[in-house]
């Protein structure tokens, strides 16, 4: 099962690596890129739009990365608890059985 999965995923992995090379042979005309406060030099079509798609995914990362923090902090004060009330447990199990005749 562990080879399909690693099989599935080369497949899909070269799909996509095919696909961007297709994307960048057909979008090689050169366009210069406006920012209104400044202006970029021309560059294939292909380059400004993987560049943003990175700029993009960089940005959502940032983005997460609060709410990443607050869940883990979540999850160790959950973990935490978890393992003080488990020792409790065993402890309250052990005095019950020393109690017994």
């Amino acid at each position: 099962m562990r080879w399909l999965k690693g099989l599935i995923l080369a497949i899909i992995l070269l799909a996509v690596l095919l696909v961007g090379i297709l994307f960048a042979v057909n979008n090689q005309q050169t366009v210069p890129l406006n920012l209104i406060w400044v202006e970029l030099p021309a560059i294939s079509l292909s380059v400004w739009l993987l560049a943003a798609l990175v700029c993009g995914v960089v940005l959502g990362m940032l983005a997460m990365t609060g709410v990443w923090l607050r869940l883990r902090t979540a999850l160790s004060r959950a973990q935490r608890l978890n393992r003080q009330q488990r020792k409790e447990l065993d402890r309250l199990r052990v005095q019950e059985l020393k109690e017994l005749p």
